[in-house]
């Protein structure tokens, strides 16, 4: 199996490339604290937030794709993760994103999961994905609609118990610039 280096993808504000050193004590933040990382799936202690850190660089080496760090491109601060999760036990390949404490109400999660989604149709050739969002995450739900996405039934995460999964436009449905046609 070779190792697969994460690309790095730009928009308008962000930068969107693979997990460096540097991430692993924001996200490590990010994980432990229960009442932001509910609906992501919290970590008691850092050991285990460690993990997940070290699973998720594997993801990459497994699949050819994961969770990229979302850069903020003015600061050079790492605001979050987003990209293509397909763990053990997934239904399906998810659009997944999470934004750090202090990035919140920017539209960073919007500009970089359309990105992360665009990569997965133009370069990955996925023709259609997920969010897998745990219920009572309205801020996710309305992200989700955001994108286009619509709830399309609910199942059990073999991590998160009860989940709903939404469902998102394939790449012809949506415009040149990542939009989508049919919701805009």
């Amino acid at each position: 199996m070779s190792l697969t280096n994460a690309p790095t993808l730009e928009t308008g504000h962000l930068i969107l490339r693979g997990p460096e050193p540097r991430d692993f004590e924001p996200l490590i933040a990010f994980l432990t604290d229960r009442t932001r990382a509910e609906g992501f799936g919290a970590y008691d202690t850092r050991h285990d937030a460690w993990r997940w850190v070290a699973l998720s660089v594997g993801h990459w080496h497994i699949h050819g794709y994961g969770y990229f760090t979302i850069e903020d491109r003015a600061t050079g601060r790492p605001a979050g993760i987003t990209g293509i999760w397909n763990p053990d036990g997934w239904p399906e390949p998810e659009l997944g994103w999470v934004v750090f404490d202090g990035f919140e109400g920017r539209g960073i999660a919007f500009e970089a999961a359309a990105r992360a989604r665009e990569w997965a149709y133009d370069t990955l050739g996925f023709t259609t994905l997920t969010s897998n969002i745990v219920p009572g995450n309205t801020r996710s739900v309305a992200l989700a609609e955001r994108l286009g996405a619509w709830f399309e039934r609910e199942y059990t995460n073999v991590t998160m118990g009860r989940d709903m999964l939404y469902r998102h436009p394939g790449p012809d449905a949506l415009g040149s610039d990542g939009s989508v046609e049919a919701y805009a």
